[in-house]
């Protein structure tokens, strides 16, 4: 088993283990997180089950539920659903939450098993089928060390990943990796000393919902084969969030990206440009459609204009007059005519890694008077693409990437004068 840091053993949070068959090694490792998840965790655990019965038959493996100390049945469930493949069930301490460290707690375990692929799925993902089993973890198989998940998905799903951490991850590093915080994914043990070494790994955005955009940072700059596969059906949600995330999801999320702005900025202010990522599981035949998703315009509007009652004065000591005045500018603009440029929202979000690596103002105020402008530059998506169709869409958020690196230089130039 790999040692760990100081740093690691605190982030670790591993209270309870059950492992009735007694699973001492196992060479793949299918990872189920949970949180109050016993409407959907013997479903999942039957469908990654059979994926590893039917695509890695030849390998031992197992399924792991890692676990939040959930208040329901989900660890009964989850021991007494009929598998043809061992189970271990882990879980934090009493009101110790987080995604982030219920992945920790999965990395360590399986280097103890000395897996040589751990694949990463979610307890409420009601499309789960085999098939994904078999797409994220082929690929650890033939040589790459991390993969993370293509689905088709509704134009306005994952909203703060096409928005914000996509292009900023994409401009920064260099990669075109579509999904970087999807929430299901697949690495090989290579990269497990990364994930339990790292200075970065205690750290609380991380220990919750941060967590998948720092393995997929990790994976990047540590150089390792890494690539996208398409999972198969849409990914729907047990229960789904909405378009808009969670304040504290968005500060998690869009604060470890900028964080890890500061570890690795040697690295990516030699970026210029970004190259593709390769793409695992093509000819899975005709793909389903996303299932419907209602978005409130006027939901939208309104807290972006809220934004100016409580947010106002520090955006106008942030960001230089030009971008304040512009901001200020389409706050008159009616729902109807609402457009919010791509290269102002580019110029904000530069500036506001600058601001947060300055910490101009406390971490979690500064990363939620963000959420205000996301939400006004997320209604100028909706009301660009509402006739679009899903590829039509990709093809819009492709182009807003550009931007993002058309205007790097300016990123640049702000990280580099401003310290």
């Amino acid at each position: 088993m790999f040692g760990r840091s100081e740093a690691v053993k605190k982030s670790s949070k591993l209270a309870y283990e059950e492992n009735p068959e007694k699973v001492e090694r196992a060479e793949v490792v299918v990872g189920i997180s949970s949180c109050d998840s016993a409407a959907f965790i013997g479903h999942t655990a039957e469908q990654a089950a059979k994926g590893l019965v039917d695509y890695f038959g030849s390998k031992n493996s197992v399924l792991i539920n890692v676990d939040s100390d959930s208040g329901d049945r989900t660890k009964e469930i989850f021991l007494g659903t009929t598998t043809r493949v061992p189970k271990v069930y882990l879980c934090t301490p009493a009101g110790i939450k987080g995604r982030g460290h219920k992945l920790i707690n999965l990395v360590n375990k399986a280097a103890e098993l000395k897996a040589e692929a751990v694949i990463v799925v979610d307890a409420a993902s009601k499309s789960i089928t085999p098939l994904w089993i078999k797409n994220l973890g082929e690929p650890i198989f033939s040589g790459f060390s991390f993969v993370t998940p293509l689905y088709l998905r509704h134009k306005y799903e994952g909203i703060l990943t096409s928005g914000i951490v996509y292009p900023l991850t994409r401009v920064l590093y260099g990669r075109r990796v579509r999904q970087p915080n999807g929430g299901d994914l697949a690495f090989g043990m290579a990269l497990a000393e990364t994930y339990l070494r790292h200075p970065t790994a205690d750290e609380k955005s991380i220990q919750q919902a941060g967590v998948d955009v720092w393995m997929t940072t990790m994976a990047i700059n540590q150089g390792v084969p890494i690539c996208q596969s398409y999972v198969g059906r849409p990914k729907m949600q047990g229960s789904p969030d909405g378009v808009m995330p969670q304040i504290s999801a968005f500060v998690d999320v869009v604060g470890t990206v900028f964080d890890l702005m500061g570890f690795f900025q040697e690295r990516w202010k030699k970026v210029r440009w970004s190259k593709p990522t390769a793409v695992f599981g093509f000819g899975m035949g005709e793909p389903d459609a996303p299932p419907p998703l209602e978005v409130s315009e006027a939901d939208l509007y309104r807290v972006f204009l809220q934004g100016f009652s409580q947010y106002q004065s520090l955006w106008e000591s942030l960001l230089d007059n030009k971008t304040f005045s512009k901001l200020t500018e389409i706050k008159h603009l009616p729902v109807a005519h609402f457009s919010f440029p791509s290269e102002l929202w580019a110029r904000i979000v530069f500036r506001y890694t600058v601001a947060h690596r300055n910490r101009v103002t406390d971490r979690q105020s500064l990363l939620e008077s963000l959420l205000p402008i996301f939400h006004g530059k997320s209604l100028s998506f909706v009301k660009k693409t509402e006739r679009m169709s899903v590829q039509q869409a990709e093809e819009y958020i492709e182009n807003e990437c550009m931007i993002f690196e058309e205007m790097k230089s300016y990123l640049v130039a702000d990280w580099q004068e401003n310290q």
